[in-house]
C-alpha cells in the first residue's frame, strides 16, 4: 500500500495496476486497424473464406491462416498468407482473428477448446470474430470467455453467398462492442458492408431472420418456376419478365440462372442451410413463435438430405419440388 501523490490518501496498488491495465486494453481494442498495425488471422478457408481471405490479402493485409486442408488453401499461401497448425497457433500471431466454419460445433472447437482454439492463444486485448451463422447462445458464451481475459469477441455472419464473397458485397449482420465494431469497420467496408445490430448474440439473431426470408423466397421462386413450366412459358423470358417487378429478389438473381442451367454446384450448401434452418426453429421454440414458412423449406430441404444431395447448393431446391409434381425443368444455356 502507497499514498496517491493527488489526494495523499493510501491506495492499493493492486488498483492502479488493474485501472492502467484496463486503460491499455480499451487503447489498443479502438485503435484504428489498417494493415500498417493490425496482423489478421483466419480459420476456415472453404467456399466462402477463400474469397474473403483474397480480399484481405490484396488489400495488403498480413495473414495467418488455418483450415483442415492445406491444400484447398494453396492460392492463399501463394499469395503471401502465413500457415499456422492450429487456431491458438493463428491467434498468437495475430490482433484480430476471424473464423467461417461449418457447424456451431466447429465454432467451439475452433475458437475455446483450451489448448488449440483461438481464444487459447490470444494476446489480451486481441478480438475474435466468428462470421459463422451459429447458435446465438455460443455467441454470448464466446463473448464472456474472451472478456475474461480481456479480450472482445464480435459475431458477424454474412449473407451474399459466394457471389458476394468474390464481389466484396457481402452483409455483415454485426453483434458486440460497437466501440470494436466501429474500430473493425475498414476491415469489414473491404469484404461488404457492416450492419451493427446491438450486443453480442444480435448478429446471429439478425443472420438467422435473414435465413427465414430466404427460404420461403427460394420456395416462391422454383414453384413460380414450376408453374411457369407447366403453363408453358419460356422460363428464361419469364425469370427476366419477372425479375424487375415485385417478384424481383436477390434469390432470383443469384439462383435463377443457376436452376435454368441445372447448375447444382454449391454457393451455400444444402447441408448447411439445414443446419442454419434448425437453428431458426429451436430459436422459435424458445421464443414461443410458429413460422410455418420457415417449417416448410426446412422439411423440404431436409428431403434433400435423405436424397443424398447435401453437399449441392441452396438452388437445388427445385429438385425436391420437382419430384413432388412428377416434372422436370428443361435446361436453359442461353
Amino acid at each position: 500500500m502507497r499514498r496517491s501523490l493527488v489526494s495523499g490518501k493510501p491506495i492499493l496498488l493492486t488498483t492502479q495496476i488493474t485501472t492502467h491495465l484496463r486503460r491499455s486494453m480499451s487503447t489498443i481494442a479502438t485503435e484504428p486497424r489498417s494493415p500498417s498495425n493490425t496482423r489478421l488471422g483466419w480459420i476456415g478457408t472453404g467456399v466462402m473464406g477463400l474469397s474473403m481471405c483474397t480480399h484481405l490479402l490484396k488489400a495488403g493485409y498480413t495473414l495467418t491462416i488455418f483450415t483442415r486442408t492445406q491444400s484447398k488453401a494453396q492460392s492463399l499461401l501463394d499469395l503471401g498468407a502465413k500457415w499456422a497448425l492450429s487456431p491458438s497457433s493463428v491467434a498468437s500471431q495475430s490482433d484480430v482473428v476471424f473464423s467461417i466454419v461449418g457447424y456451431p460445433s466447429d465454432v467451439r472447437h475452433v475458437m475455446l477448446h483450451s489448448t488449440s482454439g483461438a481464444l487459447s492463444g490470444l494476446n489480451s486485448g486481441g478480438i475474435l470474430v466468428d462470421m459463422t451463422t451459429s447458435d446465438p447462445s455460443l455467441a454470448v458464451e464466446i463473448s464472456s470467455a474472451a472478456t475474461g481475459k480481456g479480450c472482445f469477441s464480435v459475431d458477424a455472419p454474412v449473407s451474399g453467398g459466394d457471389r458476394g464473397a468474390r464481389n466484396g458485397t457481402l452483409s455483415i449482420f454485426a453483434g458486440g462492442n460497437k466501440k470494436v465494431i466501429e474500430t473493425l469497420s475498414p476491415i469489414f467496408n473491404i469484404l461488404g458492408k457492416v450492419n451493427y445490430m446491438g450486443e453480442s448474440g444480435k448478429g446471429q439473431f439478425a443472420k438467422l431472420g435473414n435465413q427465414i426470408t430466404i427460404a420461403s423466397t427460394m420456395v416462391g421462386l422454383v414453384e413460380g418456376m414450376i408453374y411457369a413450366h407447366k403453363a408453358g412459358l419460356d422460363l428464361p423470358l419469364f425469370l427476366d419478365a419477372i425479375s424487375t417487378g415485385a417478384a424481383g429478389s436477390k434469390s432470383l438473381d443469384l439462383y435463377g440462372s443457376r436452376i435454368l442451367k441445372r447448375d447444382f454446384e454449391a454457393g451455400f450448401y444444402v447441408n448447411h442451410f439445414v443446419k442454419d434452418l434448425g437453428i431458426c426453429l429451436r430459436e422459435c421454440q424458445n421464443m414461443g413463435i410458429a413460422l410455418p414458412g420457415l417449417a416448410l423449406a426446412q422439411q423440404l430441404y431436409v428431403s434433400l438430405q435423405a436424397h443424398g444431395e447435401g453437399d449441392l447448393g441452396t438452388q437445388a431446391l427445385v429438385l425436391a419440388i420437382e419430384r413432388l409434381n412428377n416434372v422436370s425443368l428443361p435446361a436453359s444455356f442461353n
